[in-house]
């Protein structure tokens, strides 16, 4: 069976919006794009090609899907992210989106819940799901994540989007990892109990 895993790279007071560009995303007037550029060291990039060893499967929702889908195809595959990325199933939940270009990527048809316990039940590994704010919380509201792989950095933004919101109820989580980069930032694991 496998395991959903959300990775994130969160500010310390919970942003997760908009981390790679000043124009990534400007939902609400957000002006800190690219945020995380500064604290990237090769400790998280290490971090990052284990984590692509055990990962079978991607999950976005539509927003990550069309900003990813828009970069990496045109990657080489002599970038590790991109090669993995390009050749690993993905799946999108969308309730607009019909059909996607991606090749690899399909859109998942009918109740997400249904839908993400079916893939889960497909093998074994991890599907990752990467950014996808609104995606992440309706996964938790449903009690599908088994665990989160955090980047959290040492700044403090004030705005954006928040990884966590009003949750239905406590979740308690075991910590499985903790290793601080040369930049201050934490690479958290957590399992859900």
């Amino acid at each position: 069976m496998r395991k959903l895993m959300v990775i994130e790279f969160v500010t310390l007071d919970g942003v997760m919006q908009s981390l790679g560009s000043p124009d990534e995303d400007r939902d609400g007037g957000f002006e800190h794009g690219g945020w995380a550029a500064p604290y990237f060291d090769e400790v998280q990039a290490s971090a990052a090609g284990e984590g692509l060893k055990g990962t079978t499967a991607y999950l976005f929702g539509r927003r990550t899907y069309e900003k990813m889908a828009a970069f990496w195809p045109t990657q080489t595959d002599e970038n590790p992210m991109a090669a993995h990325l390009n050749a690993t199933p993905k799946h999108v939940a969308s309730r607009t989106l019909t059909h996607v270009d991606w090749p690899g990527a399909s859109v998942l048809q009918g109740d997400l819940a249904q839908s993400m316990r079916d893939l889960k039940a497909q093998g074994d590994g991890v599907i990752a799901v990467l950014g996808s704010g609104v995606l992440v919380q309706e996964l938790i509201r449903q009690d599908l994540v088994d665990g989160y792989r955090l980047f959290l950095h040492p700044l403090l933004l004030g705005t954006g989007k928040r990884l966590f919101n009003e949750m239905p109820r406590p979740q308690r989580l075991r910590l499985v990892d903790s290793t601080p980069t040369s930049t201050g930032v934490l690479m958290l694991g957590y399992d859900v109990v």
